[in-house]
């Protein structure tokens, strides 16, 4: 019974990170402009490979898998916010147009 409820756990995780990764590549086909691609690409991004490499680890069982994905997970939740930072600093900078900010309102 125990081992039944990990694998549907497991299966969760593994199918709500496949989710969120195609859901972060759809946005950056589907999505306007810069700014919401980045955005898309590391929100979406980083929540499903960490929830990806959570079933990794749950369905491994073993502790230096644990750890290298635990790893992983923390390497991507720090350097994804700030690529996409610097990403969109560059592109400021190189005369991408920001969006506005004005609800469409022609006034």
């Amino acid at each position: 019974m125990m081992a039944s409820f990990f694998e549907i756990v497991i299966a969760v995780l593994l199918l709500g990170g496949a989710l969120l990764a195609l859901v972060a590549a759809l946005g950056l086909f589907r999505l306007p402009d810069l700014f919401t691609r980045m955005h898309a690409s590391s929100k979406a991004g980083t929540a499903g490979s960490g929830l990806l490499l959570l079933g990794v680890a749950m369905q491994s069982g073993e502790i230096d898998v644990w750890i290298k994905c635990l790893l992983t997970t923390g390497f991507f939740v720090l350097t994804a916010p700030v690529a996409a930072h610097l990403l969109a600093k560059a592109a400021v900078r190189a005369g991408a147009k920001l969006p506005s900010n004005d609800g469409g309102n022609p006034n």
